[in-house]
């Protein structure tokens, strides 16, 4: 494992490795001076935890003083397996249970902050099944470009003030997350992005879209919303 550095504003954790059972998750762990809370990201099919996108939104989280994990939701092993059958990408139930697994972890090693989820494609359904699992001990949950659909049976039971971000032009996923928010009993809101497809590629689309969720996580992680 890399050692942890600090610079003026923040302490990073880089390669990071979490133990899951027999195994060990990587992760990125950064958290600024005077962090109002950790976010911990999970990511879509196919990704991880070096992902550009989740590493801009990151960024932007951090400006506004919102700690974050990034991690590998798949062993090193599994995701060279999943390469080629594409199989474990899509395991839901594996995903959430692996998030849930690290979030107590490092809430237990590493961090008592107060604690967000930050799911994008597949692992906005993890995020939530994790959520509706811990109730309120998550404070906040953000799906960018998510599957919440996937998580239809644990969605009624999600406690987490939740927001769901979808591009104007990602048609079938806008459908996909307006029967999700249509089974959520929390506080929830849907925010479209304007001209925005799937992977928000489009300039500025992904800040719109980080920006939304810091303003999220900047209204729902402080301690004293609870």
């Amino acid at each position: 494992m890399k050692a942890a550095y600090e610079s003026a504003s923040e302490r990073r954790i880089p390669e990071l490795q979490i133990p899951i059972q027999s195994h060990s998750l990587r992760g990125d762990l950064i958290l600024p001076d005077n962090a109002i809370g950790l976010v911990l990201f999970a990511h879509g099919s196919g990704s991880g935890r070096k992902s550009s996108r989740n590493r801009r939104v990151a960024s932007i989280l951090h400006k506004q003083n919102i700690g974050t994990l990034l991690f590998d939701l798949l062993t090193e092993d599994e995701e060279i397996a999943d390469e080629r059958t594409a199989h474990l990408r899509f395991d839901i139930p594996l995903l959430a249970d692996r998030l849930l697994q690290v979030t107590q972890w490092v809430r237990r090693e590493r961090s008592a902050l107060p604690t967000g989820y930050f799911g994008a494609s597949t692992g906005a359904a993890a995020a939530l099944i994790a959520a509706a699992q811990l109730g309120d001990a998550i404070r906040a949950v953000v799906s960018r470009g998510g599957r919440p659909d996937l998580a239809d049976r644990e969605l009624p039971q999600v406690q987490s003030p939740t927001l769901l971000i979808v591009g104007s032009r990602d048609l079938p996923v806008i459908d996909m997350n307006k029967s999700a928010y249509a089974l959520l009993r929390c506080e929830k809101r849907l925010e479209i992005v304007p001209g925005a497809s799937h992977l928000f590629e489009e300039p500025g689309t992904l800040d719109a879209a980080a920006n939304l969720a810091a303003d999220w996580f900047n209204t729902f992680l402080p301690e004293d919303r609870r």
